[in-house]
């Protein structure tokens, strides 16, 4: 009987080579670093999101390393049992820190991966209302999977009533708000947009919320540490203070497995929100703790994470890369992050070229639908502060060669 069920899914696996929709794994045999060893090959990276260098950094891989002979390999528990270790802890009050010039009274829980973060966040705020209470949520059209997955199990859970807004579009969300009768509102947004690179304009989605009464949850996972005059995120960007009331209505999800180098994720919020996260978020209370060794090396990482000169060589390299990059037919996406899109269209196009930065070893990936709008196919180019000047016009040199013989 099990041969119905393997058929069918070799059918629909078919199906998505057919549409050149299948994705395959490359597997890496070093560290994160520009150049790699990828399936035996030594390979000139641009796809990693470790944008300031530190995921091989030996300061890390010496304080986890500490870590790992203080505390052990794992964790024993959920944090809600016997995981939460010391670190832990340590890392919640320093990771709030960070976000405590902009939230007031600001409180952080860290969590396992950004997608657990987001979950637990977003069911947990939506839930427990009230009788005959539901939350409205107003989703960005261009957010990442898991705030996606996040509003829909809120809708499924806790029968949140959800509209999805167009991408920047604030006069449709304001239109969509000013409709609501609901006394609970949530707009959920990625800070910096993953496939595009471009900024959510926080200063005005605040402004909403505050106007027409909503909290405001910020995905900034590929900001923190990046964006902002000292890495702060989106928030710090945004010039959000904590003086002002309406930042008390923000719910932060910052990244560790992005700048920071090792992995995690953080939720950062007024206390009384992320008292009730601790509460009811349900992918922190039933999960096993992340190791404690993660958190002592997460530690080390905001240690270097505040040194600007990282930030400083990564800007430059997107710099260069804007000035001297020249395209024909393709167009480069506008971004001043470290994400860096070239739209080329087609599916099959983009993998082409991609392919064929393959065969030079230089390995950027060709990004497409579902993960991006049908015929929006795209290289995704992402700096590191590790690259140098010589790598990219490498890579700047294939791709002008590549588009010149298309």
């Amino acid at each position: 009987m099990a041969l119905k069920y393997i058929n069918h899914f070799n059918h629909l696996l078919d199906d998505l080579e057919q549409r050149s929709l299948k994705r395959t794994l490359k597997i890496c045999d070093s560290a994160s670093a520009p150049v790699m060893t990828i399936d035996g090959q030594a390979m000139l990276t641009f796809c990693s999101n470790d944008y300031l260098g530190l995921a091989n950094h030996p300061e890390l891989a010496k304080a986890i390393t500490e870590g790992l002979q203080r505390f052990g390999s794992g964790s024993g528990a959920s944090h809600m049992i016997s995981g939460h270790h010391r670190p832990h802890d340590v890392l919640e009050k320093a990771l709030a820190k960070t976000q405590a010039a902009f939230i007031p009274e600001v409180h952080a829980l860290f969590f396992s991966t950004g997608y657990m973060a987001n979950l637990a966040a977003i069911t947990a705020i939506s839930g427990s209302l009230g009788s005959n209470q539901v939350m409205s949520i107003y989703s960005e059209e261009l957010n990442h999977a898991s705030l996606i997955d996040g509003v829909r199990l809120a809708s499924k859970q806790n029968q949140a009533k959800v509209q999805v807004f167009p991408h920047q579009n604030l006069s449709a969300l304001e239109q969509l708000l000013a409709k609501d009768t609901n006394q609970f509102k949530l707009i959920v947004t990625d800070g910096v947009f993953s496939m595009d690179g471009d900024l959510a304009k926080v200063t005005e989605l605040l402004k909403l919320a505050d106007q027409y009464d909503a909290l405001i949850l910020v995905d900034d996972a590929h900001g923190f540490g990046v964006v902002g005059q000292h890495g702060g995120g989106i928030l710090e960007h945004a010039d959000i203070r904590n003086t002002d009331e309406a930042a008390a209505r923000i719910i932060y999800i910052g990244t560790l497995g992005k700048a920071a180098g090792i992995s995690g994720a953080f939720i950062a919020a007024h206390k009384t929100l992320i008292e009730w996260i601790t509460q009811k978020g349900r992918s922190y209370i039933y999960t096993t703790a992340s190791p404690p060794a993660m958190a002592h090396g997460l530690l080390k990482s905001l240690e270097l994470m505040s040194d600007d000169s990282y930030r400083a060589s990564l800007n430059k390299n997107i710099q260069h890369w804007k000035k001297t990059l020249r395209l024909n037919k393709w167009s480069l996406m506008p971004s001043d992050t470290a994400i860096q899109p070239i739209m080329i269209g087609k599916t099959e196009d983009a993998l082409q070229v991609a392919q064929q930065l393959y065969q030079k070893n230089i390995w950027v990936p060709a990004i497409r639908p579902p993960t991006v709008p049908a015929d929006t196919a795209r290289l995704r180019i992402t700096f590191s502060a590790s690259h140098t000047t010589e790598q990219i016009d490498h890579l700047i040199q294939a791709l002008m060669e590549i588009e010149h013989d298309l």
